[in-house]
């Protein structure tokens, strides 16, 4: 598997452009040949050497994510048995808030599996999607990944792999999901795939697994419910978690329902003093 080809099973086209280009700059830097056996001081030296050259936290950032992913490719390739720069975070690249007043409520968010397509297969499969992303909020690259094995109509659970930034997890599927997967598995997807022979779990309507920017088109083509709103499939997932948490659910339930592989992730989430204190206003003293 080529580079470029495992670049595009995991992020976007256009990143998948920054990304080899910022690794061929790397490589360059180096040479290939010192890149394949670096260790974390050699990268940190490099990681040195962008501070000199930008300012802007977030092309420093952006160019060790390529790195990372790198590196990725390699232990893939059984090339490396270790990842040398997998933990290195750059402590002036600053997340930004999470703005919760622009999240979504969980009745909102069931408006998007109304949707109705031309073709009955496309109605389905697109559900399947849908369903993924607003019950278990699962991300894009957590869909494209899930093959059909993932799935466990018996027990009414789905598997969701690790990825390099969230830890892997075995999900419940809602009641009427049960019944919506086995519809898909059972008569969609055998006509879909035909004779591709892909096991992955969503395919799109030539029968080839789904790719990130087909997921995200599916998104972006409903904003018409949601005028002036952000509407993607970070912000369906950013209301799901955010949605089990003023449900009331504990913070160690959320983490391990996200994939969070910190607490601090989760935390994020919460609402702040300020945003309760608002409700308790609104709720004990309404104006009008």
């Amino acid at each position: 598997m080529t580079l470029e080809t495992y670049l595009h099973q995991r992020v976007s086209p256009k990143t998948v452009k920054l990304y080899l280009r910022d690794i061929r700059i790397y490589l360059n830097g180096i040479s290939e040949k010192k890149a394949i056996t670096a260790s974390w001081p050699d990268i940190m030296a490099y990681v040195g050497y962008l501070r000199t050259r930008y300012h802007n936290a977030r092309t420093i950032t952006r160019i060790l994510y390529a790195i990372k992913a790198y590196y990725y490719w390699l232990i893939e390739m059984g090339t490396r048995d270790d990842h040398p720069c997998r933990d290195i975070k750059l402590l002036d690249a600053k997340n930004k808030p999470i703005q919760l007043q622009d999240l979504f409520k969980g009745e909102e968010l069931e408006k998007l599996m109304e949707r109705e397509e031309r073709y009955t297969m496309a109605t389905l499969r697109n559900q399947v999607v849908i369903s993924l992303l607003i019950y278990q909020g699962v991300t894009v690259h957590e869909i494209v990944r899930l093959k059909a094995t993932d799935i466990d109509l018996g027990t009414g659970s789905i598997k969701i792999r690790p990825t390099q930034k969230l830890n892997g997890r075995t999900l419940s599927l809602q009641p009427m999901q049960i019944m919506l997967f086995y519809n898909y598995l059972a008569q969609v997807r055998p006509k879909l795939v035909k004779d591709s022979m892909t096991d992955a779990f969503i395919v799109n309507l030539r029968g080839h697994a789904t790719k990130g920017d087909d997921v995200q088109y599916l998104v972006k083509s409903m904003q018409n419910k949601f005028p002036g709103r952000k509407l993607c499939p970070q912000t369906i997932r950013m209301s799901t978690i955010c949605n089990m948490l003023k449900a009331g659910h504990d913070l160690r339930i959320v983490q391990a329902f996200a994939g969070h592989k910190k607490i601090s992730s989760t935390e994020h989430y919460q609402p702040s003093a300020s945003e309760a204190l608002k409700t308790a206003v609104n709720k004990y003293h309404p104006l009008g």
